[in-house]
């Protein structure tokens, strides 16, 4: 909390990450965003290997532990984001009317990283038109692949966690500040980058004041459905 306010960010979201391996249950999550509730929100994660319960699951998460968003990392399960089993997740989200958050980009050392190509994204919201998709991590090495998905479809939207703003690639800076003002959301993949670090790389871009608002929170705020900024 105190390095948030030290660098005014309003809000964060807490994620859940379930792996074949376990990981960090939605009820973790949940417990420790009601430790500020006012601040932080939470992120679903489910199994999808097993549908039923991964549908049911993500009901609870959303409609009795108040999450606001899905997050599948389908690298970790050796899936493409096209993969038909995830649609029906797909399908729940859209009829919850909450994003789904997929990594774009270069993986881990451990898994392939074909799931993160960001043309993936395109059968998904033409398949989905009405589900808001968030592609995260920038994608690259295909960072154009994902400016063309975004400015493609209107329900598409990147963000740059776990990237340091120092050195966003040329065209995702580029299209920060002109045509895809309105795509582009700020991360920074807590703890995998230092907080005050990421977030005070973002004023020496030396961003025009309703570039910097839109990327730092007013985008965030209308694709995940936010309340006014505390700060």
């Amino acid at each position: 909390m105190g390095a948030m306010d030290r660098v005014r960010i309003g809000y964060g979201f807490l994620t859940a990450m379930i792996t074949p391996a376990g990981g960090i249950t939605n009820d973790d999550v949940a417990s420790l965003r009601d430790q500020h509730p006012d601040r932080f929100f939470g992120v679903a994660a489910v199994d999808p290997r097993r549908i039923m319960p991964a549908l049911a699951e993500l009901d609870r998460a959303v409609n009795e532990l108040g999450f606001i968003a899905l997050r599948l990392e389908t690298f970790m399960w050796e899936m493409l984001p096209t993969d038909r089993r995830l649609y029906p997740l797909y399908a729940r989200c859209a009829e919850l009317d909450i994003p789904v958050c997929l990594q774009i980009g270069n993986t881990g050392s451990f898994w392939s990283s074909e799931p993160g190509r960001p043309l993936h994204l395109d059968r998904i919201a033409l398949d989905f038109p009405e589900l808001t998709i968030v592609g995260g991590h920038i994608g690259w090495p295909w960072t154009a692949e994902a400016i063309a998905i975004a400015w493609k479809h209107p329900n598409v939207f990147i963000d740059s966690s776990a990237h340091l703003p120092r050195h966003f690639p040329p065209e995702f800076l580029h299209f920060a500040k002109t045509f895809g003002r309105t795509k582009v959301m700020w991360g920074t993949d807590y703890p995998l980058l230092d907080l005050e670090k990421t977030r005070v790389q973002v004023d020496e871009l030396d961003l025009e004041p309703d570039v910097a608002r839109a990327f730092l929170f007013d985008n965030a705020q209308r694709v995940f459905k936010l309340p006014v900024d505390p700060t």
